[in-house]
């Protein structure tokens, strides 16, 4: 089941429509029911409480007002991941203090608007 902190993608009506962070996940009056808030990553971003089965919120698809919605997790691509993990040789360099594991990852956004 999704959980607290999970990053979401909406679809509406099979197309990716908005990102969503869900915030809390709590017990519905509704017995197999949750009010599941999430915070709308959008402009303006909004803050939503949608009542779900725990079904929908692990990916069944579902109506809202006559509109088939779902919900799916978002993963971080591999790439991204492998450059959160610092290899060991990094973890020495940052004990040491060390600007050289991150002077390769930089990239200068005011050298780029120079150039240009």
């Amino acid at each position: 089941m999704a959980k607290v902190g999970d990053v979401v993608l909406i679809y509406v009506e099979n197309q990716p429509a908005f990102f969503a962070r869900i915030e809390s996940i709590k017990p519905d009056v509704k017995p197999e029911w949750f009010q599941v808030k999430m915070i709308v990553l959008q402009i303006p971003m909004m803050v939503v409480t949608w009542i779900l089965r725990e079904a929908y919120i692990n990916g069944t698809e579902f109506t809202m007002g006559g509109r088939p919605m779902r919900i799916t997790p978002v993963v971080a691509p591999v790439e991204f991941e492998d450059e959160l993990e610092p290899g060991e040789s990094e973890k020495e360099d940052l004990k040491k203090g060390s600007d050289k594991v991150f002077s390769e990852k930089v990239i200068s956004l005011s050298d780029k608007k120079r150039k240009k």
